[in-house]
């Protein structure tokens, strides 16, 4: 018989205490190496960051005008957001500002103090591709299942989906579908879980799940968890946390959530925290990171974990966020 959550060991709970500090700490250790390193990633981890303590219940544990001040820091005059101040305007770092703004519902603090939700929207459409529907990162032009998702994501919070080509957008999607059911980064591409969440979760926001084959999607997603009882991204690799995510939201997204053990993978999720000194990471006994937190506890809140806050499966962000913003 399956344990139940109230009866698991002290060391097979969540540590949330650990987590929020974890967090926390995040941002005062500008004297270690590593985090100028992963100056790249500042904005993206900040999203991370928040969710996570969102999640966790802990929503004031970081300063909201500091926050809203370091998100609009990183704003350019075209609308788009850098991962720092100083660093060129990207989709992925665009996207994480408007999640961050929307989370500490201060988005109409980019009329208020920034260049307009409209021009950041306009930079977002700027990046589509007008042939095949598809949207680059940045004006370099990589172009990625992801960027779009990303696209459909932020406009649809700022209410602007009408600024680019939905259909089109739809219609790449559909060719970046394989015989198995599932999604690649580009048509012909090869079934990836974290690709399969980006079109997937940007069909569901352009109300095309009709699209989607669920059942040989269902099997594919459900044939990810292996023995231990993590999920991997492709057949033969190794279990990660991440995929608690990727693959669970998908899952989530099409009702097939039931297809996989839950109870074994909230225990991998739980022995992959850092209990004392918190955070999560990819398998047991690995460093901890953000990235690896974040979707850890959102996994964990899919699963329904006691003491979470429901999590947005297409999002990636509290319910109650996305209710208020999208007035669901």
């Amino acid at each position: 018989m399956a344990q139940k959550f109230d009866q698991l060991p002290e060391e097979l709970q969540l540590a949330t205490s650990a987590h929020v500090k974890y967090i926390q700490s995040l941002d005062t250790r500008k004297d270690e190496y590593g985090y100028w390193l992963t100056e790249h990633l500042r904005l993206n981890g900040l999203y991370w960051g928040l969710t996570a303590l969102h999640l966790m219940g802990h929503p004031e544990a970081l300063p909201r005008e500091e926050t809203i001040d370091f998100v609009l820091s990183c704003q350019h005059d075209s609308g788009g957001f850098g991962a720092a101040p100083g660093h060129d305007a990207h989709m992925l770092s665009t996207v994480s500002a408007v999640q961050i703004l929307a989370t500490i519902d201060a988005l109409d603090e980019l009329d208020k103090r920034g260049k307009g939700r409209l021009q950041v929207g306009k930079f977002i459409a700027s990046l589509q591709n007008p042939e095949t529907g598809t949207f680059a990162g940045d004006e370099w032009g990589e172009e990625d299942t992801r960027f779009l998702y990303g696209a459909f994501n932020a406009l649809s919070l700022l209410g602007l989906l009408h600024l680019i080509d939905v259909d089109k957008a739809v219609r790449h999607v559909a060719a970046c579908a394989n015989f198995d059911g599932g999604y690649g980064v580009s048509p012909g591409a090869e079934s990836h879980a974290g690709q399969i969440f980006t079109c997937v979760a940007a069909l569901t926001i352009a109300g095309r799940q009709d699209l989607i084959d669920k059942e040989r999607l269902g099997r594919w997603l459900s044939e990810r968890q292996i023995a231990g009882g993590g999920l991997n991204g492709r057949p033969e690799k190794k279990e990660d946390v991440c995929y608690s995510w990727w693959v669970l939201s998908s899952l989530e997204m099409i009702g097939k959530t039931h297809w996989i053990d839950r109870d074994k993978l909230v225990a991998f999720i739980l022995r992959c925290q850092d209990t004392e000194n918190g955070g999560i990471s990819d398998r047991p006994g690995d460093m901890v990171d953000v990235w690896h937190t974040v979707f850890g506890i959102a996994g964990l809140s899919l699963l329904k974990h006691p003491g979470l806050e429901p999590v947005d499966e297409v999002y990636c962000m509290p319910k109650a966020v996305t209710a208020r913003v999208l007035g669901r």
